[in-house]
C-alpha cells in the first residue's frame, strides 16, 4: 500500500480542521457588508461558508493520505476565494498604498519618484507619519518593486486600487507558492498563516509593500540550509538569490533578514565542504542576489542617486515619533518621557548586532530560529511595531518545517571550548550593551517640565485652547513640537499661537497651544489625556497629563 492510501495522522487532521477553522475569522463582518449591496459577493461567501463546514466534516472522517491532501487543497481554494471576495469589498489601502500608487504614476509619467513630497494625499482618514522634529513624512520612502509593479496598473480603479492590487495578487502568489513548496502533511500551515484569521490580507489590502517582499522571501527560506549543497548553487539556489535580491528590493525588513540567512549557509555548507569552498558558494550566492537588487534599482540609482539612497533609508533616518508595543512604551505610558530617545535605536542596533554573533557562536542550536531572530532587534527600537514581527510570520512556520535542528547537525561553529555557565555568560555580555542602551533611554529624565495654566474650551465638550509653563530643564536649546494625545497614537501637532520656536536651555516659556482643527474633542470621563512634546535634536519625549473633562 502506498503512503497516499494510507491513513493519515492525527496531527494532519488537527492541522487541515484549523486551517479550515481559521477561515471563520472575519467572514461575518465582510458577509454583512456584501448583503447590502454586493449581492454576488455575498452568495460566493456563502458557499465558502458551506464549504467551511462540508470540509470540517470531511477532515475528520477520510481513510486515506491522499483524500486528505486533497481537503488541503479545497482550504486554499476557499481561502482565496474568501480574500479575494474581502477585497472586492475594501480596497481603498493606507497611506503607504497611496503612496506607492502616487509613486508609480510619476514614474509612468517619468516623473521623479524619490524626494517628491505629496501632502495632497494625506488628510480625510489617511494615516500620517508625524517626525520629532514637527513635521510629518509625504515622500516615499521604500525601495521601488513595488513601484515598478504597481505602475503597469496605475490606471486600474482609483485612488490606491492599483497598489492594493499588486499586494493582494502576491500575498496569494506567496501562499500558493509555500503550500506548494512544503511538504504534504503540513501544506495547510500555508493557509492557516497566510490567509486565516484574515490578518495579512488585511494587511496586503492596505497595500504594505512588505507584502511584496513576504511573498518573495518565501521561497528563499523554505529548505534554505540546503542552498548550495554539493558547492553548486543550480538553478534552485539561483532562484532563492534572485528572490532574496529582489525582496531587498521591495522593503527594508529582508535587510535584516538576510545576514541572519547568508551566516547560516555560509555555516552549513562550511561544515560539508570546508571553508574555502563555502566562501564561494555564499559569494556567489550574494552576487546574484546583488546582481538582481541592483537591476531593480538602476534606473533609479541613475537618474536620482542622492534622492534614492535617502529614500529607501528613509524608515530607518527619518526620525519618526515613538511608536509600538516594545520597550518605548516605558517612556510613552509608564514615565513623562526621555531626553536620550535615541538611545533605543542604539540598543535595537546593539541587539542585531548581538543576536547575529550569538547566532554565528551557537549556530547548530540557534539555526532553526534564523528566521525568528532578526525580528526580536525591533522590540527595542522606537518604532516598534506589530507588523514588523506580523507580516513576516509565515516565514516563521516555513523555516520551523523545512529547517529543522538536524539541518544543522554538521554546521560549523567556531571552537570556544567553553562549559555551559561560560557560555550563558558570553551570551549575557554580547547582550549586555542592548540593555545598557534600553536602561539609559528608558531612565533619563525628560528635558522638558510642563505645567498647564489654563484651558479654554469650545462649547462643553472641546478644547480651544492650552496655555502651558514651560521649563528646560535639560543643558540644550530645544525646539519642541507639541501635540494631545488620547491612546496608543499620535494626533496631529499644536500649532504655537504664542511663545519662542526655541526655548534655552534652563530658561522658561510660556506657550498658547492651538489643536490643529480648531477644537479638540474631550474623551469620555476616564480617558487619560497627555500633553506630549517632542524634539527632534536631540530627539527626547517630555509629556505631563492634562486633566480637563467636558
Amino acid at each position: 500500500m502506498s503512503s497516499a492510501d494510507e491513513a493519515p495522522a492525527q496531527w494532519h487532521r488537527l492541522l487541515t480542521l484549523l486551517a479550515d477553522i481559521a477561515l471563520f475569522i472575519g467572514t461575518r463582518p465582510v458577509w454583512a457588508q456584501a448583503a447590502s449591496h454586493r449581492p454576488l459577493v455575498a452568495a460566493v461567501i456563502s458557499v465558502c461558508y458551506a464549504s467551511i463546514l462540508t470540509t470540517g466534516v470531511l477532515v475528520l472522517v477520510v481513510r486515506r493520505g491522499r483524500s486528505l491532501a486533497r481537503l488541503d487543497l479545497c482550504v486554499l481554494v476557499t481561502a482565496v476565494t474568501l480574500t479575494l471576495c474581502a477585497y472586492a469589498m475594501d480596497h481603498g489601502g493606507s497611506d503607504e498604498a497611496l503612496l506607492t500608487t502616487q509613486a508609480a504614476r510619476q514614474l509612468a509619467h517619468g516623473l521623479p519618484v524619490y524626494g517628491q513630497p505629496w501632502p495632497r494625499l494625506f488628510g480625510h482618514g489617511v494615516a500620517l507619519t508625524p517626525t520629532a522634529t514637527g513635521g510629518y513624512d509625504f515622500t516615499y520612502g521604500y525601495p521601488p518593486l513595488s513601484v515598478l509593479l504597481t505602475a503597469p496598473f496605475v490606471g486600474v480603479g482609483h485612488g490606491a486600487m492599483a497598489a492594493t492590487l499588486v499586494s493582494t495578487g502576491a500575498l496569494l502568489v506567496g501562499t500558493v507558492v509555500m503550500w506548494w513548496l512544503l511538504p504534504v502533511p503540513w501544506r495547510s500551515a500555508a493557509t492557516l498563516v497566510c490567509l486565516g484569521f484574515g490578518l495579512l490580507p488585511d494587511y496586503a489590502r492596505l497595500g504594505y509593500p512588505a507584502v511584496v517582499a513576504l511573498a518573495l522571501l518565501v521561497p528563499v527560506v523554505v529548505r534554505w540550509p540546503g542552498t548550495g549543497a554539493g558547492g553548486r548553487l543550480g538553478p534552485a539556489g539561483l532562484a532563492r538569490a534572485a528572490c532574496l535580491g529582489a525582496a531587498c528590493a521591495a522593503q527594508q525588513l529582508p535587510w535584516f533578514l538576510a545576514p541572519f540567512l547568508l551566516a547560516g549557509i555560509y555555516a552549513v555548507r562550511r561544515g560539508e565542504l570546508g571553508p574555502r569552498e563555502a566562501a564561494r558558494v555564499v559569494g556567489r550566492f550574494v552576487a546574484a542576489a546583488g546582481t538582481v537588487w541592483l537591476l531593480i534599482n538602476t534606473y533609479f540609482i541613475v537618474r536620482q542617486p542622492h534622492d534614492w539612497l535617502s529614500g529607501i533609508a528613509l524608515p530607518l533616518t527619518q526620525g519618526a515619533v515613538l511608536h509600538g508595543q516594545g520597550l518605548v512604551g516605558i517612556s510613552l505610558y509608564l514615565t513623562d518621557g526621555s531626553g536620550r530617545l535615541v538611545w533605543y535605536s542604539y540598543a535595537s542596533l546593539l541587539l542585531a548586532a548581538a543576536l547575529l554573533a550569538l547566532f554565528v557562536l551557537f549556530v547548530r542550536r540557534l539555526g532553526p530560529a534564523a528566521a525568528v531572530l532578526p525580528w526580536c532587534a525591533f522590540y527595542l527600537a522606537t518604532r516598534s511595531q506589530d507588523g514588523y514581527y506580523l507580516l513576516m510570520t509565515p516565514l516563521w512556520v516555513a523555516a520551523a518545517v523545512t529547517a529543522p535542528p538536524s539541518s544543522f547537525a554538521t554546521a560549523w561553529q567556531p571552537r570556544l571550548g567553553l562549559g555551559r555557565r561560560a557560555r550563558a555568560g558570553l551570551s549575557a555580555l554580547l547582550l549586555a550593551p542592548a540593555a545598557i542602551g534600553v536602561t539609559v533611554a528608558a531612565t533619563s529624565a525628560p528635558p522638558l517640565r510642563m505645567t498647564v495654566l489654563d484651558e479654554r474650551l469650545a462649547g462643553r465638550a472641546a478644547l480651544a485652547d492650552l496655555t502651558v509653563r514651560v521649563t528646560n530643564l535639560g543643558s540644550d536649546d530645544l525646539r519642541p513640537h507639541f501635540t494631545l494625545t488620547t491612546g496608543q497614537g499620535m494626533s496631529r501637532y499644536w500649532s504655537v499661537a504664542g511663545g519662542p520656536a526655541v526655548l534655552a536651555r534652563r530658561t522658561s516659556a510660556t506657550y498658547e497651544l492651538r489643536p490643529p482643527t480648531g477644537e479638540f474633542t474631550l474623551p469620555r470621563h476616564g480617558v487619560r489625556i497627555r500633553l506630549r512634546a517632542f524634539t527632534g535634536a536631540p530627539m527626547t519625549l517630555s509629556s505631563t497629563d492634562v486633566r480637563v473633562e467636558p
